[in-house]
Parts: C-alpha cells; sequence; structure tokens
C-alpha cells in the first residue's frame, strides 16, 4: 500500500474545501489563523511519514494535549485517578458546568474542560507547576524526536485572558474538593498545556505509542504500558470529540481526539498514527475538513478498528 501516495489523493481531493467551518473565535489568537491551513501526516512504525499540504507548519494543538497529560497523569496515579474523573461520554459541550454540579464534582471523561483540568491536577501532584510543565514538554520532545516542541506564548496568554469558564470549572471542582492544587496554579499548566505548538508530522510521530501498545516503535522510548495505551484508545472513541464522537466513529472508525485550533490526532492500532489540520471546525469543535480527511483515508487504506482484521501496510 502506497500511503504516500494516499494521503496526496486525500489532500488533493479536499483542497478546494479548504476554508470550509468557522476557526474558533473566542481565543483571540486562534481566530488570526489562515482559514485555509490543510495539512496531513501518517506516521508508521518503520519511521516513515507520510505528508501532504501545511504538515510541518506548527498550530495550536489545544484539547489535543488531553490526551498526552492523561498517560502521564496514569502514570503518576495509576488506576487511583478513575476515583476522581470517570471514563463515560458525556452528551454535552465540552465545557458544560451544569453537568459538573448536577454530579457533585465529577467530571464524566477527562476529555471534557472538567475532567482534563482534574487530570491536570493529578499529573501536577505535589510538584511545581513549572517543574510539571518542564516534565510534559520533555516528554513530548522525546516521544515527537523534535527539541523544539513547546507551548506557545501568545496562545497561552490569549487562553488565560479569556479563560472564564475554565475558571469558573475549577471553582466548582474546588468547592467539591476534587483539585489538590489552588485553582490557579492548575489553570497555569492547563492553559499552557492547551497551547503546545506542534505541526502535524511532530503530532503524528508523537503519538505513535497510541498505535502500538504505549511505546514509539521507532525509538523504544515508552510514554505508558500497553493496557493504559488501550484504555486511552477506547477512550478517544467514546469521547474524543465531545458531542460529536458517535458520529466520528460511525463516519472514521479510528480512535481520535480533536482541539479546536482545528487539530484532530488518530491512533490506529498495530498500523499507524495520524494527524490532520484545519482550522475551520463543525458545530461541535471539530475540524470539518480533518475530519473529511480522516474518513477519506479510512475508506482508501480499508483500516478500521471496527473490521475483524486490519489490511496489512
Amino acid at each position: 500500500m502506497d500511503l504516500q501516495a494516499i494521503v496526496n489523493d486525500t489532500w488533493n481531493a479536499l483542497a478546494d474545501e479548504r476554508g470550509g467551518g468557522t476557526p474558533a473565535r473566542y481565543i483571540p489568537a486562534l481566530a488570526a489563523v489562515d482559514p485555509c491551513k490543510f495539512g496531513i501526516a501518517l506516521a508508521t512504525d518503520d519511521g516513515q511519514v507520510a505528508c501532504a499540504g501545511d504538515a510541518d507548519e506548527k498550530f495550536s494543538i489545544q484539547s489535543i494535549s488531553k490526551v498526552f497529560a492523561l498517560a502521564l497523569a496514569l502514570e503518576r496515579e495509576g488506576s487511583a485517578l478513575w476515583d476522581a474523573v470517570g471514563r463515560e461520554p458525556s452528551g454535552d459541550a465540552f465545557n458544560s458546568i451544569v453537568q459538573l454540579e448536577k454530579e457533585k464534582g465529577i467530571p464524566r471523561n477527562p476529555f471534557i474542560n472538567s475532567g482534563a483540568i482534574v487530570t491536570t491536577d493529578r499529573f501536577i501532584g505535589r510538584r511545581g507547576v513549572d517543574e510539571a510543565v518542564r516534565d510534559l514538554i520533555d516528554r513530548l520532545r522525546r516521544m515527537g524526536r523534535n527539541p523544539q516542541i513547546d507551548f506557545d506564548q501568545d496562545v497561552a496568554r490569549s487562553e488565560s485572558e479569556a479563560g472564564e469558564r475554565n475558571r469558573a470549572l475549577a471553582w466548582f471542582l474546588a468547592d467539591f474538593g476534587r483539585l489538590l492544587n489552588p485553582v490557579e496554579e492548575v489553570l497555569s499548566v492547563y492553559f499552557r498545556q492547551c497551547a503546545l505548538s506542534m505541526s502535524c508530522r511532530q503530532l503524528a510521530e508523537s503519538a505513535l505509542f497510541l498505535a502500538f501498545d504505549g511505546t514509539d516503535p521507532v525509538t523504544g522510548q515508552k510514554m505508558c504500558s500497553a493496557s493504559r495505551a488501550r484504555r486511552i484508545n477506547a477512550l478517544m472513541l467514546l469521547c474524543g470529540h465531545y458531542d460529536n464522537s458517535g458520529q466520528f466513529a460511525f463516519e472514521v472508525g479510528f480512535p481520535g481526539k480533536s482541539g479546536v485550533g482545528g487539530g484532530i490526532l488518530a491512533s490506529v492500532p498495530g498500523r499507524a498514527a495520524i494527524a490532520v489540520w484545519s482550522p475551520g471546525l463543525n458545530r461541535a469543535g471539530t475540524s470539518l475538513l480533518g475530519a473529511k480527511a480522516l474518513a477519506e483515508i479510512a475508506r482508501r487504506t480499508g483500516w478500521s478498528v471496527f473490521s475483524g482484521q486490519l489490511p496489512e501496510i
């Protein structure tokens, strides 16, 4: 299977649709991004990365970062993390306050904002917030094989300035006794985490561990255990696109995690990690063109976690 040809053909088939959807406007730094950007990167276990379009341009990965934070929080907390955050789809908006109050401060899953704030809090633990940020960035640099991976300070500042809803969620969590650290300390890490800046190529390479039982098959770097990688994939499939997760699973058939910066990270267990980027979002906050690209790659490769057997590369 010629994966580079598939990626090229997918990009060319959808190129005329660039600019579709609505970029995130509530974070000023994201509103300024060119809506016609469109990149695809597909990384495999032999070290090859098939790229097309703007695959080497960095963008704000936003909520995709929650996947990496979850892996690191599980490494620190183990199964005790699930005492503080659930594992069920929410069915509501990613920043719902009503659900959090109704369910006594236990977020439905680690990918809605309240759940991600709890996950970040547990990842911080009892150490300093700057140490936690350095730990996250250092791990991503190793997994992504690139020492330049970092967060965008302008985006982080913009996140904080537009972060009233996240502050409300964090104070609800604190009121229910769900946070170990002060609200503003947790949010300072959370905002920087969401402001991580990566290209599709870097993101796909960093996420190969999801497709290969917790370990990068190229470098041997371990991110988490095989059982935890499987559980993260399961949560991505069920909850990775908020109340659009069912539709994404139906149309694409891969575990995935979207971000309002227009990126989507997808895992094809045993085969590949795929990252796409197009800033225009659908009504659920998932990249409109990115989801179409992943559906097209699934169609052209025949890959799906719902198949009896994944086709060989």
